[in-house]
């Protein structure tokens, strides 16, 4: 029976599970994670994050060879063709790299990983396929599972969630992508790039919700320039799989006119939601929110003592990294060490070019008081014009009493790497002057940021 008690039992191995084992081990507490399962590292390595980003990279170079800006840089490549089934095998050799990654750092660090669905018993004992495991701590680290959309069903055939987009054996004639959010503008910029036409349905007035209004209308324009068709202000009201083909029914939120799309191949893309049936939570004394989450403190405990929640489980972004920081605090207040706060995340969209953002839109800045803002275009950046990367802007908003920094939006080819930069200088409470007066490295794109912050005190010295 020692052998079913653990100082800490994670139940899930994603990035904020896993992350959260590794941890805890780390400090020498005694520690299992569950995962149901056959790999580890969870929906981002496995259907997420990790082969997405396989299949983005895979298609931005097949786009650059096969348009001809290759040819721009002296470089021909008159007869590149596509071979879907080898870039998809190159996505699973990335995919199960990772899977053993985690596997050996489990080994490494004398993690158990007990295979199976968990589901509590009470608040500090849970049941695995039969097994009893009681643990004094429980993290609970399940994520989320795709968002439905009402009365459409899912067969990975014509109609497919964010998993079976990765898996189609064939470029589609026409996409049509339910919801304008970052899981679609992401699919539907892999099959744009191998040669689908792809249609976006978003039932707001612009794509991208949540991020800063300008680098939404930006990436409108540069969406739109790389050939994808909107339906804005929109909503599926009716999908019918006819065969191998669809037929989608239209509706404007606005106006109630309707039309419909014909598609070989429909991605649903609405959103995620937290992943806790089976868990039989109320055995342990907790329930869930209106929208399914489970709430916890700011230090992710829950309400019953001993029980932590982290990630896609808990409320704000549904983000791998957020995961992986909340799994990495908790294992540290766990073990009584002084874990770290993250106020801000930022939250990057893997298009080319490149959506990064963090901490508060110019709209939410305005909401709270005055501000300064700076902008600067990539099309001054030295580097983005040697790379022929034009396109997107830099974006630093700040107090206008203090200066101190507020957010800071891009768009650029790089910006997932940029927003780092900013990220840390939030983080220590910078004014945009301490990012101003930083040395950059010429020529770089995160001189971009740097311009940015200088144009806040209207002292920019490119544009």
């Amino acid at each position: 029976m020692s052998d079913d008690i653990f100082d800490v039992l994670i139940i899930g191995a994603g990035p904020g599970g896993y992350a959260a084992a590794i941890r805890a081990a780390q400090h020498g507490l005694r520690t299992a994670c569950v995962e149901r399962s056959a790999a580890l590292g969870g929906t981002c390595t496995n259907v997420g994050c990790i082969p997405s980003k396989a299949l983005l990279h895979a298609s931005e170079i097949y786009a650059e060879a096969a348009s001809g800006k290759f040819a721009r840089l002296g470089i021909n490549t008159p007869h590149a063709s596509l071979d879907l089934d080898a870039m998809h095998n190159y996505r699973k050799s990335v995919v199960k790299s990772l899977n053993n990654g985690v596997a050996y750092l489990f080994r490494k660090n004398n993690i158990e990983w007990i295979k199976g669905q968990a589901s509590f018993v009470d608040s500090n004992t849970v049941q695995v396929d039969g097994r009893t495991v009681r643990a004094a701590h429980i993290v609970i680290a399940t994520g989320s599972s795709v968002t439905p959309l009402p009365g459409v069903a899912i067969d990975q055939q014509v109609v497919l969630d964010s998993t079976g987009a990765l898996e189609l054996p064939s470029v589609p004639r026409h996409l049509v992508v339910v919801g304008g959010g970052v899981i679609g503008l992401e699919l539907g910029s892999v099959w744009k790039r191998l040669g689908a036409e792809v249609t976006v349905v978003e039932y707001f007035d612009l794509p991208l919700s949540g991020m800063d209004a300008d680098i939404r209308r930006e990436a409108l324009k540069i969406f739109k320039k790389q050939g994808f068709g909107f339906r804005l202000s929109s909503k599926v009201t009716d999908v019918r799989v006819l065969g191998d083909s669809a037929r989608l029914r239209i509706e404007s939120v606005e106006t109630g006119a309707s039309e419909t799309l014909e598609a070989d191949a429909v991605l649903v893309a609405i959103g995620r939601r937290p992943n806790t049936e089976g868990l039989d939570l109320d055995k342990a004394g907790l329930s869930t929110n209106a929208r399914g989450q489970i709430e916890v403190d700011m230090h992710l405990r829950t309400a019953v003592d001993g029980i932590w929640a982290i990630g896609d489980v808990v409320p704000g972004p549904m983000l791998a990294h957020k995961a992986e920081e909340e799994g990495i605090a908790v294992a540290d207040r766990i073990a009584g060490q002084t874990a770290a706060d993250h106020t801000s995340i930022p939250s990057v969209i893997y298009t080319l070019p490149e959506i990064a953002g963090i901490g508060l839109t110019e709209e939410q800045a305005r909401a709270r008081g005055e501000v300064k803002v700076g902008h600067f275009p990539m099309l001054a950046n030295a580097r983005a014009k040697t790379n022929l990367e034009p396109d997107g802007f830099v974006k630093v908003v700040s107090d206008a009493a203090t200066d101190q920094v507020l957010g800071v939006w891009m768009i650029a080819s790089v910006a997932g790497t940029m927003i780092s930069q900013a990220a840390q200088a939030m983080a220590l409470g910078a004014k945009s002057v301490d990012i101003a007066y930083v040395c950059h490295p010429h020529p770089t794109h995160s001189e971009a940021l740097k311009e940015a912050a200088m144009a806040v005190s209207g002292l920019p010295i490119n544009c």
